[in-house]
């Protein structure tokens, strides 16, 4: 199993770059940040991680913006959105984003997607939020066709285009790693169809250990390879829970870090570290 470590970076947090060689310099696998392109000032939907949302929400650093900077300053960390809100973008631009970014690292990325939870936000972008599981899944379909294909088209009901042609194309072929966040009820069917890891947060849905099971046998029915799971805990340093999400073949564990200045950040980066060598993490050099 690996690990790595989630920040939102802002505007009053420790930078992406100071973070990310960090994260290389203690010898962990990754760095994940999240996304929030506004938070809506008339927000009536509620955060599902408590009763208040945290400020680094509504000051968050565009992430394909901070994991350039970031893969600039670094040589072997992975780079991921955890996650990118795909149904806030056009999906012929986030397609080259995340290919440049990807291109730019050497190959790095880690394109973690997710569906959101503010209502408000992304009905300001233009997505009907009862439509946004199948929106997701049409943007989803036709990125990876551009990254797939020279000359790439798609047709349906949200998304339509005759034959384009986009490069950079990914290094990782053919495509990043698409990392589908959540645990709702259809999650794992979608991982099937478009996601090649599943990427849950702890304490928010159904049992973990079961949904490992569930997709286990799904991507068997599938004819599909076991299929990676990285589980973002966005608080816990517990390493009995650690050891019981290895034991249950979990190939990665994402410790979720403040919002908060270096001197804050740094020594839990080293925590996190400590905790990945008792566990027997290793990462190529």
């Amino acid at each position: 199993m690996q690990f790595g470590v989630l920040m939102f970076p802002t505007d009053f947090s420790i930078g992406a770059v100071e973070l990310a060689r960090a994260v290389e310099d203690h010898g962990l696998e990754s760095v994940w940040f999240p996304e929030h392109t506004h938070i809506p000032a008339e927000r009536k939907t509620p955060w599902p991680g408590g009763a208040e949302l945290p400020r680094e929400y509504s000051h968050a650093l565009d992430p394909f913006v901070a994991l350039a900077a970031a893969a600039a300053a670094t040589t072997r960390i992975k780079l991921g959105t955890g996650v990118c809100l795909v149904i806030e973008h056009d999906p012929i631009t986030l397609a080259k984003e995340v290919a440049s970014v990807d291109f730019v690292s050497g190959g790095r990325m880690l394109f973690g997607i997710g569906g959101g939870w503010n209502l408000e936000e992304m009905s300001n972008h233009g997505t009907d939020p009862s439509h946004r599981w199948t929106v997701l899944r049409e943007r989803m379909l036709a990125m990876k066709q551009i990254w797939a294909e020279d000359e790439a088209t798609f047709h349906g009901k949200y998304v339509n285009f005759d034959r384009i042609w986009s490069w950079p194309k990914p290094i990782q072929r053919p495509n990043p790693p698409v990392v589908v966040g959540g645990n709702g009820a259809r999650t794992l069917q979608r991982v099937i169809e478009y996601g090649d890891e599943w990427g849950p947060i702890i304490g928010r849905g159904p049992d973990l250990f079961d949904r490992m099971k569930e997709l286990a046998d799904l991507a068997a029915e599938a004819g599909r390879a076991p299929i990676p799971v990285t589980i973002f805990s966005l608080r816990s340093f517990d390493p009995k829970l650690v050891e019981q999400y290895q034991a249950a073949g979990a190939s990665r564990y994402v410790f979720g870090l403040p919002a908060a200045p270096a001197d804050a950040v740094l020594p839990l980066v080293a925590n996190c570290a400590k905790l990945a060598r008792e566990f027997g993490a290793t990462v190529a050099a």
